[in-house]
């Protein structure tokens, strides 16, 4: 009877080998259906994930259910690597994201800056096709769309809106440029000019294309997204790498259970009426 860790295994193995098809199948819908930069950025890892967690099942499933002890020693060095991964991505996502403060402006929103950011993210976030694909997405997301919406509010009932990070750095000046509210979707700059020479308040633009989409405040509103976005999956990593721990577990036990049965597998025949003779394989 196959053992219980191999079982369990193989059994949890089958849902990860099931799951990898619905990733697989996410990938391809990035790739067939999604014709915007953003769909496309994502495909690739969505597509290798999906791959590599199909094989590594496969070799979770047939190393533990018929005892292949090769494919096992290759499934815990996958799993033993792929812990360590998660742990060191883990500990940088940590250390590059635990910075970042915004200055409230009113009552419900806040402006940030890339200065309260890691200089690693900054340096990642200038490069230029980065930031590309990054607008792109923006702009495919519709992250400004709602201003539309509210183009009736009067200047006090606007700076009490809530606006995410997004919101605040990429569809409107920096409110220390000075610009004038006319509405939502349109500023101008008053006849005593604008209180600041700061790039970002040359960047501006009414054109709902552009908007502060080129803006420092921008990128500044992305990495405090990416910030937020960490705490809220904080759980789920932590969660994930109690489940690999143990399954990493449960594999070695599955490892010994087919060390065990080789070396204690035994051949019965039958010699006469009432014995039978043990054949002890090494």
């Amino acid at each position: 009877m196959v053992k219980f860790s191999n079982s369990l295994l193989g059994l949890l193995n089958f849902v990860t080998f099931f799951i990898s098809f619905l990733i697989i199948g996410i990938g391809l819908w990035f790739k067939l259906i999604s014709s915007a930069e953003c769909g496309k950025f994502l495909q690739l890892p969505i597509l290798s994930f999906g791959i590599f967690l199909m094989v590594v099942s496969l070799f979770g499933m047939v190393g533990s259910c018929c005892y292949v002890s090769l494919l096992l020693w290759i499934y815990l060095f996958v799993m033993f690597m792929f812990i360590l991964g998660m742990l060191g991505f883990t500990m940088f996502t940590f250390m590059v994201t635990n910075k970042g403060i915004g200055q409230a402006i009113g009552t419900s929103y806040k402006e940030y800056s890339l200065e309260g950011h890691s200089n690693w993210l900054r340096k990642k976030m200038g490069e230029y096709h980065t930031w590309k694909d990054i607008q792109t997405c923006l702009n495919d997301a519709k992250v400004c769309g709602g201003f539309q919406t509210e183009m009736g509010l009067k200047a006090d009932e606007f700076y009490k809106q809530y606006l995410s990070p997004l919101q605040s750095g990429c569809c409107k000046p920096p409110t220390y440029c000075g610009y004038t509210y006319e509405n939502a979707t349109y500023w101008t700059v008053p006849k005593s000019g604008l209180k600041s020479e700061e790039t970002d308040c040359k960047m501006w633009s009414n054109d709902q294309q552009t908007l502060c989409y080129n803006c420092n405040s921008c990128k500044a509103g992305v990495l405090q997204t990416i910030k937020d976005k960490w705490k809220q999956s904080a759980i789920f990593n932590f969660a994930l790498l109690v489940f690999l721990n143990i399954v990493y577990s449960v594999g070695c036990c599955a490892l010994q259970n087919n060390r065990n049965r080789k070396k204690y597998r035994s051949i019965y025949y039958y010699t006469g009426p009432y014995a039978y003779r043990q054949v002890e394989w090494a």
